[in-house]
């Protein structure tokens, strides 16, 4: 397993090097109308088995390929191929990457990029897919292209995180001590500590082995990443915390986007949504599938009873407090996204 993840690793950086080299919207031969053929180099952090991966191969890139009559092109970068998300975000704010589908990283200075992953918030996918699908959506977006000067295409999910572990939890007193990997976001290592953990934050990339090597004793993300990563090679618990719900969101640098033509243009909006869509629905229905699959592989999942729900959630109501002084159109849209349910 060390082997092939070096091996994975050693490919990965001799492609990163290759992509970066091309840059933005690179051409390749004419296609049968006479136009030249563009290239569209989609990164993601997710396996290739991963829902996110499987929307891309059945919806996004079919759909683009064909309806484009041959002028653009898909070429799918999965599994961080093109670096762990700060550095495939990056590289579709510079232009050297024409798409990604990251989760919410550029919330350390977009501050309404954070809102989604705000603890206990959702209630269920329905309630998710009315609020990032409609206005409320939109007005979390509105700044992304102004300040990072990319175009943001589509809501997809990454969906409800859970702690894995090591060992089983049941309560909070479980938690206390918890050497926890979770992402280098503030609101993440947050929540972290009010629960009691020891946080570590670092790359998904990077997880595998430190939870091989029990440098941390578990991580939080949904169960599919879970299966899709493998780490249930080197996990024995999860606790169906639902502690937050994690989207993604499709981008696309800016200045490439509008270098298309109106009709291309239009063909990648259509088909982000449509793959985006799609993979709402096989995260939502691969929840059992996944659980069934994990189950077999000896990895026991504990659901929290309602006082134990409630402590976690009232450990989390500090952050709220904060949130609410801090931003004064914070209270406000946590009404109204619960309103929304």
């Amino acid at each position: 397993m060390k082997l092939k993840k070096s091996l994975g690793i050693l490919m990965g950086t001799a492609l990163l090097s290759s992509v970066l080299l091309t840059g933005c919207g690179s051409q390749s031969s004419s296609s049968s109308s006479g136009e030249k053929t563009k290239t569209i180099k989609i990164a993601n952090y997710f396996a290739k088995d991963h829902p996110q991966n499987v929307a891309l191969r059945e919806k996004f890139k079919p759909m683009v390929e064909k309806e484009s009559g041959g002028t653009l092109k898909v070429q799918i970068y999965d599994n961080s191929t093109l670096g762990a998300e700060k550095e495939f975000y990056d590289g579709v704010r510079n232009g050297t990457i024409e798409m990604g589908i990251p989760g919410l990283i550029m919330q350390s200075d977009i501050e309404k990029m954070a809102v989604p992953e705000w603890p206990f918030l959702f209630k269920d996918y329905e309630h998710v897919k009315k609020v990032l699908n409609g206005p409320i959506g939109k007005e979390l977006t509105e700044d992304l292209e102004k300040k990072h000067g990319v175009k943001p295409l589509a809501w997809s999910a990454n969906g409800f995180r859970m702690f894995s572990s090591n060992r089983t939890l049941q309560g909070m007193d479980d938690l206390k001590g918890l050497r926890m990997r979770m992402p280098n976001i503030p609101n993440y290592i947050k929540l972290g500590k009010l629960l009691g953990m020891n946080v570590t934050p670092m790359p998904i990339s990077e997880v595998f082995s430190a939870l091989e090597q029990k440098v941390v004793d578990g991580q939080d993300n949904p169960v599919a990443t879970l299966r899709a990563s493998g780490w249930y090679e080197v996990q024995s618990n999860v606790l169906e915390s639902k502690h937050m719900f994690s989207p993604n969101i499709y981008i696309i640098n800016s200045k490439f986007f509008n270098g298309l033509s109106k009709k291309q243009q239009k063909i990648i909006e259509k088909a982000s949504k449509t793959a985006a869509d799609y993979e709402f629905d096989l995260m939502e229905k691969s929840y059992d599938a996944d659980k069934k699959f994990l189950s077999g592989k000896k990895v026991k999942f504990t659901t929290p009873d309602a006082a134990f729900e409630k402590k976690m959630e009232d450990s989390a109501k500090p952050m709220y407090d904060e949130f609410y002084k801090q931003y004064d159109w914070a209270e406000d849209l946590v009404k109204r996204i619960k309103a929304e349910q």
